[in-house]
C-alpha cells in the first residue's frame, strides 16, 4: 500500500489536466480575485461574526460565519448585506453551480459514512506525535529549521526530498483501520468512492473520520518542511489537503500511470513492507499553462530507498532496520498472526542476505540478530486455533481457565530426565523456561516437545497433536460442571479422557492374554504419567498415515514404545538431573523406522501381481455370487426349508396347511432335514474354499475348526438320508411320534435320534438369544474356558463379539420380522406354490408330446422340461419378493414411527399460525439450557425472557433467509418477532400471524351497537391474535404519540383521550362512549400519518406540514366523531392558553432518525395495513419447507441443550477430492430460480431498467457467489457450515447476556461484522466458539491447484483461497507433492498439510510428512480424508459431503445433536454415529429429478429412520452423519481405504463401528441438506458406482463377519438392507430372462402346443394355461419399468463375476441438459440397449411361432409388462433427455454418431472419439477376470443359440424334418455369411485403393452367387419370404453370441480372428443404433412429441411459471466452473 498525502493551496484555485487527481478549470478562474481586496490566510480570531441562520441559501450558515473571519479589514465593518453579497460572489466564482451540488453530495455522502461507521483504532482520529513518528523525525520538527532538517534528509533527485517519519505501529494502525473500514464498506454493501480515477482499490481517509488529524499534520509537521523546502511554490501557505491511501498487490492495483498531482506539494509514503524497494519515477514540475507538454530527457528522476552506500551494507542496514522495528518490538504490538509473517519474512531476508554477501563481510550483530530469529520464530508460528507461544496480550480463548488450566497441566515437566540430541555429553539448556537442546533447534515447553524430541516425533505432528490434547483436555473438564476460575486441571478429566482412549487398547491387550502396559509406578505423578500416555497415543495416530485404518497395529506400536516410555522414567535417575541419548535421533526418525518399513509392506502387497500381471484388488476375497450364501447361510437355509415344507404341505391330496399333522405328510416334512444337512454341507466347504487364500497367515486352531467342521457336516448328510431311507418303512403321526417318545424311547428310528442331536446346537442359540446379556457377555469373555466352549460357535475373532442388543430391541425387530415372514410365506403358499401345484400334475399326467424340433433327451419322464420351465421363475419370485415384502413393511412401521416421534404435526403455514403460541414455549424446552432457579421461578418476566430469547432465533433464522434471498424484505418485516418491550403488554407476534386482524376487528366493530359491548370483546378476545394485534397496536399508537409529541399540553391531551378509553373498557360503556363507526375513517388517517413517518423526508418542511396536519386531523376525528363526549377534552386544553399557535404543531421530527423508533412506526403500519395475503407469507417453496420443519422439530424429543460452553465440541470436515468452487451466471439460473432472483435484485437495489446490465456487471461478484450458492459447489457447503459458527456465537451470547441486553436486541445478528463495538461477552462468545467448532476441508488437489498454471486449477486455487479468507476459521488440508534430493537421489515426497486464509495468500498451519503416496494403497476419497482426520480435533466429527448445504435453522440444533452422545437410554449404550436427516435440495430441477430427490428422501427418513429403529442395522452411508470421534480414532477411522474391496467407503464406517461395539442412531429433529444428481445420465452413474460398490461389499469380510454374527433377525434386516437389495434386483431382471426362455423352450419344442391341445385336458384348459403364463407373479415385472433397475442388475452382477469396479464421477451438474445420442448410446448399451433388443427379440418369437394355438388376449394379457419394461429399458435414456425429439437435434445425433462409429481408435484416443477405443475399454473387466468368470460368461452367451437352434425347424424349407442335420446345414449358411463378409472386409483393405476394378469384380462376383443361390433355394428347396424374416431372426442373436464368446477368448484369439470379431461387432452396433434411433427419429417429425417431452420433463419447473427454454439452453453457462 502507499499513502499519498496531496497537500495544495488553495489561494489560487486548481488546475489540472484532466488526469488522476486533476481537475480542468477555465483560466480566468486561476487569477486572483477583488485585487488588493483578497481574503486573509489567517482569521481574525478577535473578530466577532454575524449570525447568518435566516439567510436562505445553498451553503450552510456556518460558511458564512467562518468565512467572515477572512474578509479584509475594510469589509469586517460593513453592513452585514454587503458582505453576504461579497461572500456569496466569491462562493459562486469559487465553486460553480456544479461544483456546489457535487461538493453537496459529496458532504451528505461523508455524513452517511461516519454516521454509521465505527472506528477500529480511535486513537487514530487524534495526532499523537510521540506514538505517531520516528524519534529523528520528531527532534527535526523540534529543531524547526532548514538544519535539523537536513539532518533527516536525503534528496536523490532535485526537489525530490526522502527521509523516515511514521512508526511502524502507526503503519499498522492505519493498514488496519483502512482494512476494517474496506471490510464495513463490504458488509453493508456500500458503494465508496476511490481516491481517484486511475486507481480502484483504496480509500480517501478523509471520508471517514481523519480528516481533523490529517490537518493537524499539514499544519503542523508538513508546512514547517515545505515553508522551508519549496517557498516558492506555496509551500509556506498550504490549507487544504487530499489524504487517501492505495492498495497495489496481486488482485489490486498494478501499478500507478503517469499523472499530474494537482498540488503544490505532494507528500508520499509506504506503508507496507513488501514495497521497500519501490521505484519512483519524477518528470519534471509544470505550470499551469505547460502541464501537457513533453517531459525532457532531463527532467527525468528515478528514486528508490537507500540505506548505505554500499550493496553489502546497503541489505544488512536494511535488515537490521526490519529487525528493529518488525521484530524486536513487534511482539508487544503485533498479533501473533502478523508477528508469525514477519518472523518469515526475517528468515528468508537472511538467507537472501547469505546469498549476497559473503559471510565475512556480515556483521556480528547481524548473525545475532538471526539466531534470535531462528530461535524464538518457533513461537511465532501460524496457529490453529490456540496461539499457545504468543507474547503480549493474551488471546481470549487464552484466558479461558480451561485452556489455562490443560496448558498448565501439559507444561509440567518437572522431574523428567532430560533428553541430549547429539553425542556431545552436554546437558541441555533451560532456556527461558524452556528445556532447550544443545543444538539450539528443539525446545522442550511441555509434555508433547519432551515425548517428540525422546520419539523422533515431526515437529509439525507435535503441534497439532498439543493443541489436540489440549482442547479435549479443556473441554471435558468445563463439561464436568467446574466453577467458572479455576487453575488446574481436575484428575476426573485426565483419567476419563485416558479410559476412552485405551479401551481398545485395554481390550486388545485382554483378548490377547497380555498384560497392558499402561502403568503407574508408585512413586510417578499419576497425571503427568497419564497425559504423557495419551500424548504418545495421539503422537504415534497422528504420524501412522495409511497404519490409522490398522487400530489394533498402532495399539501394538504404542505397546512396545510405552514399554520403552517406562523405562525412561524408571530407569534414568531424574533426581539428580540425569540425562539419556533417545534410541530415535532425528526428527522423523519414528516414521523412518517404524511408519514407512509397515507402509512399504503394504505397499509391495498391493504391488503384487499375479497372473498377467493383474494388480491385486484385494486380499484374499474370491469372487464369486457363493458369498452371499456363505454370509447368510442361515437366510437362504430358512427359505429353502421353508419352500421345501410348503411344497410338500401343497403337494399333499388335501393340499391344506392342516395336512401338516398327516403322518404321511410329516414324514415328509421332516426330509427338510437332509436338506438342512446338505447345506450345512455346503457352507462348510465354503468355508474352506473361499478362506482358501488366507491359510497361510490363519491359527491352526481356525483351520481346525474349518475342518472339523466339513467332517461333521459330511457326517450329517451321511446319516441323514440313510437314517431316513429306514424310517420310512415304519411311519407315524404327529401326535403318535411325541405320545410314543416318552413311553418307547429306546424303539425310536434312528432319524429321530439323528434329528434331536442335530437340533440341540439350535436348542441352546435359540435360549440364548432370549438372553442377549448373557450371550454378549459369553462372546465378549476372555476366559479360555468360554473361549474353549465358544470355539465352535464363532471363530476367534478379536472383532464382532456380542454384537446383540437389550432385550427389548430384540423384542421389537424380533416382532417386526415374524409378522414379514408370517406375511410373506403366506403369500408364497397361497399366491406362488399352491395354484401351481395341480396343473403340474396334470402336466405331468400326461404323456410327453410331440416335439417340433431334434430332442437331444427324448425319453425324459413327466413333462420334466415343462416343469422346470414352470416353476423355475416361480422359484426366484419366491426368493425375491421377500426385499418387496421388507419394502412394504418398512412403510408401515416407518410411518409408525415417524407418527410416535411427532414428525408431521407441522407441516404447512396454516397448521403453524395454529401452533405458533405454543413454539416459543417448545423452543424454550428445546433449546434453551435450563436452570434450577429458572425452573423454580415461572413468571411473567421469564416468560417476557423466553419470547426474547425466541426472538434473537428466529429473527436470525429469518434473516437468513433474507439473506439467502429465499424471501423478500416485505416477507422479512411480516416475519420477524419484536424484541420482548416493557411498553406493550401483550406478546408481539410476527405480523404475518397478525394479518387482516385490525382490519377484521374494525369491520367487527363498527356493525356493533351500544349494548353488544360484551359480545364484542368475547369475539376479539376469542381469537388471541387479533386481541394482541388489537392492544399492541393501542399501546405502540399512544407511545409513538406521546414521543412525537413535544409540548406537554399536547401530551395530555393524548393522556386523556387514553385515560377515557380504559376508563370506558373498565366500566364497560365502551361502546356507549365511542362510536365504531368511525374507526375505518380514523384508520384511514393513521395508515397516512405511518406512512408519512415512513417517509426519507426529503422535502422536510413540506413533510412537516404534512405530518403536523395529518395529526391534527386525527386528532379532531378521535375528539369529535369517535368520542362521543371528547370536545371536552380539547376545551380543558386550551382554557388558560391565550397563545396562538396552534395544537399539534410542535413536533419532534428528530425521531425519525431512532431506528428503534422508526421501527414501532414501521411495524404499526403493517398492522394497520397488512391483507389477507399476508397468510400465504413466505411465497417461496423452500422457504416454507425450512420454517415449517424448524418449527415441527421443536416439537419433538431431543435431549436438552447444554450452554455452549458445556457442550461437546466437534468439527467438521469435507471430502472434497476436486471440487467445484463457484460457478458462473447463466440464463438458467434465473429461470430455475425465478422468485429467488427477484429478491437478490431486490437486496442489491438493482432494478431492471436501462442500467440493468450495467448494475449486474458492477455486482459480479455477489451474482457469482449467488449462481454458486444454488448450485452443487463448495462455497455453497462451506457458507451452510459455518452457519455452524453463527449459531453458537448467538447461543453463547444468550447464555452469558444478561436480561436488559437480551431484551434490547442490540446485538448484531452477523457477529463477524467487526466493525461493530463489540461488548465482552461478544469476545469471549467468539472464543468459546473457537474452543467448540471448526471447519476443516480435505482437498487433496489443493496444493496441485496451487501450483499449476492451467486457468482451471488455478481458478479453483484462488476460489478456494477466497473462502478462506471469507471464513478465517475455515481450514483446508492437502496433500503437498515436492521434488527433494535425498542421499543424493531426487525423490516425490508426501506431506500433509493444514492451512487457513491470511491477508493475501494462505498461511500454513502444520505439515506432517507422509512415508509415501497414500492413494498407492488405498481409494482416492477415503485416503483423502484420512490423511486430513489428524487435524480433526474436538471430541465429535461431522463428516460432510461437498454436495451439502445447511441452514442456520439447524444449526441451532447442533448442541441437542451432539448431547446424543452423552445421554443414556433405556439401558442402551451410548451413541459412537448419529445420523441425520437430509433434505434433497435439487428436486426441482426436473422431474427426474423430483422422482429421484423423493426416492432419496424417502430412503434418508423413513428407510433410515426404520434401520436404526426398530431393526438396529443402520450404518453410515456417507453424510451428515457424527461421529463420536475419539471412539473411531482409535478403532480405524470413519472410513475403510482398500483397493476397490472399499469402493463404497462410507459404509465401511458403519460396520466397523458395528463390529467394534458401536451404537448407530438415527435422528430427525435436525436437517441437512443435500443436492443429488439430476440428469438421467448422471443419475445412472451414480447408480452404477453404487452398484459396483454393494458387488464388492458382497466379498468383504466386513459383511461375512456381520451375517455371520448377528442374530437371525437382525442378520435379515442386515441382508435385505445392504447387498441384498442389490441382488434381489439382479434376480428380478433375471426372472424375466428365465420366464421368456422358458416360453421360449415351450414354444420352440412344441410342447405348449401339444399340451394345450391335448384332448384329454381340453376341459382343464384354463387352469394350464394360468400355470404356462404365471401370470399372477409375473405382472411384478411392472417394478421393472424403472430404468435404473437395469443399471443396478448390470453392473452388480457383472462386478460380481468378473470384477472391474471403479469409482465413477457423476459431476454435479446445475441443469439437465441434452445428450446426444452417441453419449447415450455409450452409457446404455450394454446395461440397457443389449438386453431391451433381447427381450423384444424373445417376445416376438414367443407372439409368432405361439399364435396359432394362444389367442392374442392371453399373449399381451402374459407379457404386457415385459413389453413396458423393454419400451422403458430402449427409449427411457430418450424421453429423459431433454431436446430428444427435436428434429435437428436428432440429424446432428446421427451424424455424430456415424462420425464416433467409424472413427479409429489407439493409443491415447478418447472412447467419446472413437467406437473402437470404446470397444476396448468397455471389455475392461473381461481382461482380468478368472477362469471361472470366462467359462461362466462363455455358458452365458450360449443361450442366444437357442433361437438359430429352435428357428430352423420352423422353416419351410427344412419340410418339418426333424433331423439333427437341419442344424447342422443352418450353421453352414452361418459360416457362409461370416465368411463372405470377411471376403469382403479383406477385398476392401487390399483392393479397394489400388486395385479399384478387381474389387468391383469381386463383388459383382459374390453378388451373382447369392442370387443364384438364393433362386435355387427359393424354386428348388421351397425358401418363402417368410423363411428369410424368420433367418434372420435366428441368425442374428448367433452372431451376437459368436461376438461375446470371441470377446471373452480374446486372450488366446491370433489378431486375425479378433479384427473380424471386431468388425462383426462395429457391424452389429451400427444395426442395434439404427433399430434405436428409428423411432426416435420418427417421433422427431411430429413436433407435438418434443413439446410433450418438454411437459413431462419438466412439469416441476412448469408449475412453477418457469421458462424452460432458458433452461435448456444454460448447459454452456451451467458447466463453466471456477472462473
Amino acid at each position: 500500500m502507499s499513502l499519498e498525502g496531496v497537500v495544495e493551496r488553495r489561494e489560487d484555485p486548481p488546475a489540472g489536466n484532466g488526469k488522476g487527481n486533476g481537475v480542468t478549470v477555465p483560466p480566468s478562474v486561476s487569477k486572483p480575485l477583488y485585487g488588493d481586496r483578497r481574503l486573509r490566510l489567517n482569521p481574525n480570531k478577535a473578530h466577532k461574526p454575524d449570525k447568518y441562520d435566516d439567510v436562505q441559501s445553498e451553503f450552510d450558515p456556518s460558511i458564512f460565519s467562518s468565512l467572515e473571519r477572512h474578509l479584509p479589514p475594510s469589509l469586517l465593518e460593513a453592513p452585514r448585506d454587503s458582505k453576504l453579497e461579497f461572500m456569496r460572489e466569491i462562493l459562486a466564482r469559487y465553486l460553480p453551480e456544479g461544483e456546489r451540488a457535487q461538493v453537496q453530495r459529496h458532504k451528505e455522502y461523508r455524513q452517511r459514512i461516519m454516521s454509521a461507521y465505527q472506528p477500529l483504532h480511535k486513537e487514530l482520529y487524534n495526532l499523537h506525535p510521540t506514538s505517531f513518528f520516528v524519534p529523528s523525525f520528531i527532534s527535526a520538527i523540534s529543531g524547526n529549521g532548514e538544519e535539523s532538517f537536513r539532518k533527516i534528509l536525503s534528496e536523490p533527485c532535485p526537489g525530490i526530498y526522502s527521509f523516515a517519519m511514521l512508526q511502524p505501529s502507526f503503519c499498522d494502525l492505519l493498514l488496519s483501520e483502512v482494512e476494517n473500514f474496506e471490510k464495513w464498506v463490504n458488509a453493508v454493501k456500500f458503494k465508496t468512492m476511490r481516491p481517484n480515477t486511475m486507481n480502484k482499490f483504496g480509500a480517501v481517509l478523509d471520508d471517514f473520520g481523519l480528516e481533523a488529524m490529517l490537518n493537524k499534520l499539514m499544519e503542523e509537521f508538513i508546512c514547517p518542511f515545505s515553508r522551508v523546502l519549496f517557498p516558492e511554490v506555496g509551500g509556506s501557505t498550504l490549507d487544504s489537503h487530499h489524504g487517501f491511501i492505495v492498495e497495489y498487490g496481486k488482485d489490486k492495483d498494478i501499478k500507478l500511470d503517469f499523472h499530474v498531482d494537482d498540488s503544490e506539494v505532494t507528500f508520499k509514503c509506504v506503508l507496507g513492507q513488501a514495497v521497500f524497494w519501490r521505484r519512483i519515477i519524477f518528470r519534471g514540475v509544470r505550470c499551469d499553462q505547460h502541464v501537457n507538454s513533453e517531459t525532457q530527457l532531463e527532467e527525468e528522476a528515478e528514486t528508490k530507498p537507500q540505506l548505505a552506500r554500499s550493496d553489502p551494507r546497503e541489505i544488512q542496514k536494511f535488515y537490521q532496520a526490519y529487525y528493529e522495528n518488525y521484530v524486536k518490538e513487534g511482539p508487544t504490538r503485533r498479533t501473533p498472526e502478523e508477528m508469525a509473517k514477519h518472523y518469515q519474512i526475517a528468515s528468508v531476508l537472511y538467507d537472501v542476505l547469505k546469498t549476497v554477501v559473503p559471510l565475512e563481510k556480515v556483521d556480528d550483530e547481524i548473525n545475532r540478530f538471526a539466531r534470535e530469529v531462528e530461535r524464538k520464530k518457533v513461537h511465532f508460528t501460524h496457529y490453529n486455533i490456540l496461539p499457545l507461544h504468543a507474547s503480549g496480550a493474551a488471546s481470549p480463548i487464552m484466558q479461558l481457565p480451561e485452556i489455562k488450566a490443560a496448558v498448565h497441566a501439559l507444561r509440567n515437566i518437572d522431574a523428567l530426565p532430560m533428553p541430549r540430541v547429539n553425542s556431545s555429553e552436554n546437558m541441555p539448556q533451560i532456556i527461558e523456561g524452556s528445556l532447550m537442546t544443545e543444538d539450539g533447534r528443539r525446545s522442550v515447553n511441555d509434555l508433547l516437545d519432551w515425548l517428540g524430541l525422546v520419539f523422533g516425533f515431526q515437529r509439525g505432528n507435535v503441534e497439532n497433536q498439543r493443541e489436540h490434547l489440549i482442547l479435549l483436555l479443556a473441554n471435558i473438564d468445563i463439561r464436568n460442571g467446574r466453577h467458572e476460575e479455576f487453575s488446574l486441571l481436575d484428575s476426573g478429566t485426565v483419567r476419563y479422557l485416558l479410559e476412552k482412549i485405551f479401551k481398545n487398547y485395554q481390550s486388545w491387550c485382554a483378548y490377547l492374554h497380555h498384560e497392558s502396559n499402561l502403568k503407574f509406578p508408585p512413586n510417578a505423578a499419576t497425571q503427568q504419567l497419564e497425559l504423557l500416555y495419551i500424548g504418545l497415543y495421539l503422537l504415534i495416530w497422528g504420524e501412522a498415515a495409511n497404519i490409522r485404518f490398522m487400530p489394533e497395529c498402532i495399539c501394538y506400536i504404542f505397546h512396545n514404545m510405552a514399554n520403552d516410555l517406562l523405562g525412561i522414567l524408571c530407569n534414568v535417575h531424574s533426581a539428580t538431573g540425569g540425562y539419556f541419548k533417545p534410541a530415535y535421533q532425528g526428527e522423523e526418525s519414528f516414521l523412518k523406522e517404524v511408519i514407512t518399513p509397515i507402509y512399504q509392506v503394504l505397499r509391495k502387497h498391493r504391488d503384487q501381481v499375479a497372473g498377467r500381471r493383474k494388480p491385486k484388488t484385494n486380499f484374499v476375497e474370491v469372487r464369486t455370487f457363493w458369498h452371499l450364501f456363505r454370509s447368510f447361510d442361515r437366510m437362504w437355509a430358512f427359505f429353502i426349508l421353508a419352500f421345501q415344507a410348503m411344497l410338500i404341505v401343497a403337494w399333499s391330496p388335501s393340499g391344506s396347511v392342516t395336512a401338516l399333522f398327516d403322518p404321511d405328510v410329516f414324514r415328509s416334512v421332516l426330509s427338510i432335514f437332509i436338506t438342512a444337512a446338505l447345506l450345512n454341507f455346503i457352507q462348510a466347504s465354503l468355508d474352506i474354499v473361499l478362506s482358501w487364500k488366507a491359510w497361510g497367515s490363519m491359527e491352526y486352531t481356525q483351520i481346525v475348526r474349518y475342518l472339523l467342521k466339513f467332517v461333521v457336516a459330511t457326517a450329517w448328510v451321511i446319516i441323514f438320508p440313510i437314517s431316513y431311507s429306514r424310517s420310512v418303512q415304519n411311519p407315524t403321526g404327529l401326535i403318535k411320534f411325541f405320545s410314543n417318545w416318552a413311553s418307547n424311547w429306546q424303539g425310536q428310528p434312528i432319524f429321530n435320534f439323528a434329528v434331536v442331536i442335530y437340533m440341540i446346537p439350535n436348542i441352546v442359540a435359540a435360549l440364548l438369544f432370549m438372553v442377549p446379556p448373557l450371550r454378549r457377555v459369553m462372546e465378549r469373555s476372555n476366559w479360555r474356558v468360554i473361549i474353549l466352549l465358544m470355539w465352535w460357535a464363532q471363530p476367534k475373532l478379536y472383532i464382532g463379539r456380542g454384537m446383540h442388543e437389550d432385550l427389548f430391541t430384540l423384542l421389537k425387530y424380533t416382532l417386526f420380522w415374524i409378522l414379514l415372514l408370517i406375511s410373506k410365506l403366506a403369500f408364497s403358499y397361497y399366491v406362488e406354490i399352491y395354484p401351481l401345484v395341480e396343473p403340474t400334475k396334470m402336466v405331468m399326467s400326461i404323456g410327453v408330446g410331440s416335439y417340433e424340433w431334434h430332442e437331444f433327451f427324448p425319453n425324459l419322464q413327466h413333462n420334466i422340461g415343462v416343469v422346470i420351465a414352470i416353476w423355475a421363475p416361480i422359484v426366484m419370485v419366491y426368493f425375491m419378493d421377500s426385499q418387496i415384502w421388507y419394502s412394504i413393511f418398512s412403510t408401515i412401521f416407518g410411518g409408525i414411527n415417524g407418527a410416535f416421534s411427532r414428525l408431521g404435526e407441522i407441516r404447512t403455514l396454516v397448521m403453524l399460525r395454529s401452533r405458533f403460541e405454543s413454539v416459543p414455549l417448545y423452543f424454550t424446552a428445546r433449546l434453551v439450557p435450563s436452570s434450577g432457579e429458572e425452573q423454580s421461578r415461572q413468571s411473567q418476566e421469564s416468560d417476557r425472557r423466553n419470547i426474547a430469547r425466541f426472538a434473537h432465533v428466529w429473527n436470525a433464522f429469518i434473516k437468513s433467509l433474507r439473506e439467502e434471498d429465499l424471501i423478500s424484505n416485505k416477507e422479512q418485516l411480516l416475519l420477524l418477532v419484536p424484541y420482548s418491550s416493557g411498553d406493550v403488554t401483550v406478546v408481539q407476534w410476527p405480523p404475518f400471524l397478525l394479518a387482516s386482524k385490525i382490519p377484521i376487528a374494525l369491520d367487527m366493530a363498527k356493525d356493533f351497537k351500544e349494548k353488544g359491548e360484551a359480545e364484542l370483546f368475547k369475539k376479539i378476545k376469542y381469537d388471541n391474535y387479533m386481541h394482541n394485534a388489537v392492544i399492541e397496536c393501542y399501546h405502540t399508537l399512544r407511545d409513538i404519540l406521546n414521543s412525537l409529541l413535544v409540548d406537554e399540553e399536547d401530551k395530555q391531551v393524548i393522556e386523556r383521550i387514553c385515560n377515557a378509553v380504559d376508563g370506558s373498557i373498565k366500566e364497560r360503556k365502551f361502546l356507549s362512549n365511542f362510536r365504531m363507526s368511525e374507526l375505518p375513517q380514523l384508520s384511514s388517517k393513521l395508515e397516512k400519518l405511518l406512512n408519512l413517518l415512513k417517509g426519507e423526508l426529503k422535502d422536510l418542511d413540506a413533510s412537516k406540514t404534512q405530518i403536523i396536519n395529518v395529526l391534527q386531523d386525527i386528532i379532531e376525528i378521535v375528539t369529535q366523531d369517535v368520542m362521543i363526549r371528547g370536545q371536552g377534552i380539547l376545551e380543558r386544553s386550551e382554557g388558560g392558553n391565550n397563545e396562538t399557535k396552534p395544537k399539534f404543531s410542535n413536533l419532534n421530527f428528530r425521531l425519525t432518525e431512532n431506528n428503534t423508533w422508526m421501527e414501532k412506526v414501521a411495524r404499526l403500519h403493517l398492522l394497520l395495513t397488512v391483507k389477507e395475503s399476508a397468510i400465504n407469507v413466505p411465497t417461496n417453496l423452500d422457504a416454507r419447507r425450512r420454517i415449517t420443519f424448524f418449527a415441527n422439530s421443536l416439537f419433538m424429543n431431543m435431549p436438552s441443550a447444554p450452554k455452549v460452553r458445556n457442550m461437546l465440541p466437534f468439527r467438521l470436515c469435507s471430502n472434497a477430492p476436486d471440487p467445484s468452487v463457484v460457478l458462473k451466471l447463466s440464463k438458467n439460473v434465473g429461470a430455475s430460480y425465478n422468485d429467488e432472483w427477484r429478491n437478490f435484485l431486490e437486496r442489491m437495489n438493482i432494478k431492471r431498467d436501462e442500467s440493468y446490465e450495467e448494475r449486474l456487471k458492477d455486482e459480479m461478484d455477489g451474482v457469482r457467489k449467488w449462481v454458486s450458492y444454488r448450485g452443487q459447489t463448495l462455497s455453497r457447503t462451506v457458507r451452510g457450515m459455518m452457519y455452524y459458527r453463527d449459531a453458537l456465537e448467538l447461543q453463547c451470547f444468550l447464555d452469558m447476556a444478561d436480561d436488559k441486553v437480551i431484551f434490547a436486541g442490540n446485538r448484531p445478528m452477523n457477529p463477524v461484522q467487526q466493525y461493530q463495538d463489540e461488548k465482552a461477552y461478544d469476545t469471549k462468545a467468539q472464543a468459546i466458539t473457537d474452543m467448540k467448532y471448526t471447519y476443516v476441508v480435505s482437498c487433496q488437489v489443493y496444493g496441485m491447484q496451487k501450483k499449476s498454471s492451467e486457468a482451471r486449477d488455478k481458478s479453483c486455487y484462488q476460489n478456494i483461497l477466497n473462502l478462506m479468507r471469507m471464513y478465517p476459521q475455515l481450514r483446508v488440508a492437502y496433500i503437498d507433492e515436492r521434488e527433494e534430493t535425498v542421499n543424493g537421489k531426487s525423490e516425490k515426497l508426501y506431506y500433509s498439510v493444514l492451512v487457513k486464509g491470511g491477508d493475501k495468500l494462505d498461511e500454513e498451519i502444520y505439515r506432517i510428512k507422509l512415508p509415501g503416496k497414500p492413494n498407492d494403497i488405498g481409494e482416492g476419497k477415503p485416503e483423502n480424508q484420512n490423511h486430513a482426520i489428524i487435524f480433526y480435533s474436538r471430541e465429535a466429527l461431522q463428516t460432510i459431503d461437498m454436495n451439502q448445504d445447511n441452514y442456520l435453522e439447524e444449526a441451532f440444533k447442533i448442541r441437542n445433536v451432539l448431547g446424543e452422545f452423552l445421554e443414556y437410554r433405556h439401558r442402551q449404550h451410548l451413541p459412537t454415529i448419529v445420523g441425520l436427516r437430509e433434505h434433497i435440495f435439487t428436486g426441482s430441477v426436473s422431474s427426474l429429478a423430483w422422482f429421484m430427490s423423493n426416492q432419496e428422501t424417502s430412503f434418508v427418513t423413513i428407510g433410515q429412520r426404520i434401520l436404526a429403529n426398530p431393526l438396529k442395522v443402520r450404518f453410515h452411508y456417507g453424510h451428515p452423519d457424527v461421529f463420536d470421534r475419539i471412539f473411531h480414532l482409535t478403532r480405524g477411522g470413519v472410513s475403510k481405504a482398500s483397493k476397490t474391496i472399499n469402493l463404497s467407503e462410507d459404509i465401511f464406517s458403519g460396520f466397523n463401528s458395528t463390529l467394534r461395539g458401536g451404537n448407530v442412531v438415527h435422528k430427525e429433529y435436525m436437517q441437512v441438506g443435500k443436492g443429488r444428481d439430476v440428469g438421467m445420465n448422471q443419475i445412472s452413474l451414480f447408480e452404477a458406482k453404487v452398484a459396483n460398490g454393494n458387488a464388492e461389499q458382497t466379498f468383504s469380510r466386513d459383511v461375512y463377519r456381520l451375517g455371520r454374527r448377528f442374530d437371525f433377525f437382525r442378520m435379515l434386516s442386515f441382508y435385505f438392507t445392504t447387498v441384498g437389495f442389490y441382488f434381489s434386483s439382479m434376480v428380478t431382471v433375471l426372472t424375466v430372462y428365465v420366464f421368456l426362455y422358458g416360453r421360449l423352450y415351450l414354444v420352440m419344442s412344441g410342447l405348449e402346443k401339444s399340451i394345450l391341445e391335448n384332448p384329454t385336458i381340453v376341459q382343464n384348459i384354463k387352469p394350464l394355461e394360468s400355470a404356462l403364463a404365471s401370470q399372477s407373479v409375473f405382472q411384478l415385472g411392472l417394478l421393472l419399468v424403472l430404468p435404473m433397475l437395469g443399471t443396478k442388475a448390470h453392473y452388480y452382477g457383472r462386478t460380481i463375476l468378473h470384477g472391474g469396479a471403479k469409482y465413477r464421477a457423476t459431476g454435479r451438474g446445475f441443469v439437465v441438459f441434452h445428450a446426444k445420442f452417441a453419449e447415450n448410446y455409450r452409457m446404455y448399451s450394454r446395461s440397457h440397449f443389449v438386453k431391451g433388443l433381447e427381450l423384444m427379440m424373445l417376445l416376438v418369437v414367443y407372439k409368432v411361432y405361439g399364435q396359432t394355438y394362444r389367442s392374442s388376449n392371453v399373449y399381451l394379457f402374459v407379457t404386457f409388462s415385459m413389453w413396458f419394461l423393454v419400451a422403458s429399458w430402449l427409449f427411457a435414456p430418450f424421453i429423459f433427455n431433454p431436446s430428444a425429439f427435436e428434429w435437428e437435434k436428432t440429424v446432428n445425433d446421427w451424424t455424430d454418431w456415424k462420425t464416433w462409429m467409424g472413427n479409429r481408435g489407439g493409443i491415447g484416443i478418447a472412447e467419446d472419439r472413437s467406437w473402437e477405443s470404446w470397444w476396448e475399454n468397455e471389455q475392461g473387466h473381461l481382461k482380468y477376470t478368472s477362469f471361472r468368470g470366462r467359462v461362466l460368461e462363455i455358458i452365458l452367451a450360449l443361450r442366444f443359440l437357442i433361437y438359430q437352434y429352435g428357428i430352423v425347424y420352423h422353416l419351410d424349407i427344412s419340410h418339418h424334418s426333424r433331423s439333427i442335420l437341419v442344424y447342422a446345414l443352418s450353421w453352414l449358411v452361418m459360416l457362409t455369411v461370416l465368411l463372405v463378409l470377411k471376403m469382403v472386409s479383406m477385398g476392401r483393405r487390399k483392393f479397394g485403393t489400388d486395385f479399384q476394378l478387381m474389387f468391383r469384380i469381386l463383388k459383382g462376383l459374390l453378388f451373382l452367387g447369392f442370387v443364384s443361390v438364393m433362386t435355387v433355394l427359393f424354386v428348388v428347396c421351397g425358401l418363402t419370404i417368410t423363411d428369410v424374416f424368420a433367418s434372420i431372426l435366428g441368425f442374428m442373436p448367433t452372431g451376437w453370441s459368436i461376438i461375446l464368446i470371441g470377446q471373452t477368448l480374446r486372450p488366446i484369439m491370433k489378431l486375425g480372428v479378433w479384427d473380424s470379431i471386431k468388425e462383426l461387432g462395429r457391424a452389429y452396433e451400427y444395426i442395434m443404433g439404427i433399430i434405436i434411433l428409428m423411432p426416435v427419429a420418427v417421433l422427431s417429425w411430429f413436433p407435438f412429441v418434443s413439446e410433450f417431452q418438454t411437459r413431462l420433463l419438466f412439469n416441476q419447473a412448469f408449475s412453477r411459471g418457469l421458462q424452460i427454454s432458458r433452461i435448456l439452453a444454460g448447459r454452456k453457462d451451467s458447466n463453466a466452473i471456477g472462473s
